[in-house]
């Protein structure tokens, strides 16, 4: 966790206004997090901090690409991302629960870590379903894996007998 000390901004000795911070995050930082989808990425962080006297604002930019295992092929592929995400903190000395959107900042803070909120957005932006985009034709995905997938799944219902059940089924209108 001590690399994850190069993302904590000090806002304390900030004038009010906007100010840009910018990040690199590779493998090192996800190398951070023991269970995180994403191992291994390159990406551009744009973070950009307005100090207000009631709380900061927060805006991130990040743009890059996340390494991601192919659901269909299983071979890697570079994923593109691009997060555009804003997060409020409001310096209060109570918790507001109400809302867990806004965070909460006591007087005696003195800097913001943003990596848990770069590490978020980041896994958020994971697809779901990670699948190599035109089938076969990148150079990422793995053409002998897709070859024995389809081997696998039959060949296309030439050799199936149906069940003659079904077809009476068929027939009806």
């Amino acid at each position: 966790m001590k690399s994850l000390k190069t993302y904590s901004i000090p806002f304390t000795g900030l004038k009010l206004g906007k100010h840009i911070f910018d990040y690199v995050i590779t493998n090192a930082f996800f190398d951070e997090f023991e269970y995180s989808l994403v191992k291994k990425a390159d990406l551009q962080c744009k973070v950009e901090l307005d100090k207000q006297e009631t709380m900061l604002i927060l805006t991130f930019h990040i743009n890059g690409t996340i390494n991601m295992a192919c659901d269909k092929c299983l071979a890697e592929y570079p994923q593109p991302v691009e997060i555009h995400e804003q997060q409020i903190a409001k310096f209060s000395e109570e918790d507001i629960d109400e809302n867990e959107e806004i965070l909460t900042l006591s007087k005696n803070d003195h800097e913001i870590n943003i990596a848990g909120l770069i590490y978020e957005y980041v896994n958020v932006a994971a697809p779901f379903i990670a699948v190599c985009s035109d089938e076969g034709n990148t150079p990422y995905c793995d053409k002998e894996m897709i070859d024995r997938l389809n081997q696998l799944s039959g060949n296309g219902g030439e050799d199936e007998k149906t069940d003659p059940r079904w077809d009476v089924l068929k027939k009806i209108k």
